[in-house]
């Protein structure tokens, strides 16, 4: 009944009506009361678009490197920067000023921000220094060295693991051999 266009009531009267089925028991039933039907969505769904989407895109074309130093965490509550960004150009719009100038203020408020941040942290890496400690991690590290951070331990193991070094070894050995193999045959 895949063919055919409708709900199952109206396939199973055209069946019944072809003469293609035997008419079911439920047929009658179903026909004094129908099954509620549900408008249908429009095949394409439409976008959806916040008001500071606008804004967040000219973010990112201003500060393209953001995407991945500023690292957008799913499960966290802080919003990413470019949306913050965004919801400060629309509030200053909203107190009468103009977006060239409400741009501004909102890129020099990320800028400080940033700068207040690498500073606070260099501040923590001083005192555990003149402390004698080992240096805090970084509190706003960049999505690019967290990354990095936790390939570090599969790095070090691709050259140090012997397990891996008799692969490597053994991968070697082979390629040697096939490359005397092709060139010893080359000849004749």
């Amino acid at each position: 009944m895949s063919y055919m266009r409708g709900d199952l009531l109206s396939k199973t009267r055209k069946l019944v009506k072809g003469l293609a089925k035997s008419e079911p028991v439920w047929l009658k039933a179903m026909e004094k009361a129908p099954p509620a039907t549900f408008p249908r969505a429009e095949n394409k769904l439409k976008p959806i678009s916040l008001p500071e989407d606008v804004y967040i895109s000219k973010f990112f074309q201003k500060h393209p490197d953001s995407k991945h130093e500023d690292p957008i965490k799913i499960s966290g509550f802080d919003p990413p920067p470019a949306r913050v960004f965004g919801w400060r150009v629309l509030e200053l719009k909203e107190q009468g000023v103009s977006e060239e100038e409400a741009m501004a203020v909102a890129d020099m408020e990320y800028r400080a921000e940033r700068k207040a941040k690498k500073k606070a942290y260099a501040r923590l890496k001083q005192i555990a220094k003149l402390q004698g400690n080992k240096p805090p991690p970084n509190p706003y590290p960049s999505a690019i060295k967290e990354i990095q951070a936790e390939e570090r331990k599969f790095v070090h193991d691709r050259f140090h693991d012997p397990r891996i070094l008799g692969i490597v070894q053994k991968l070697k050995e082979e390629r040697a051999a096939f490359l005397q193999d092709r060139s010893g045959s080359g000849r004749f």
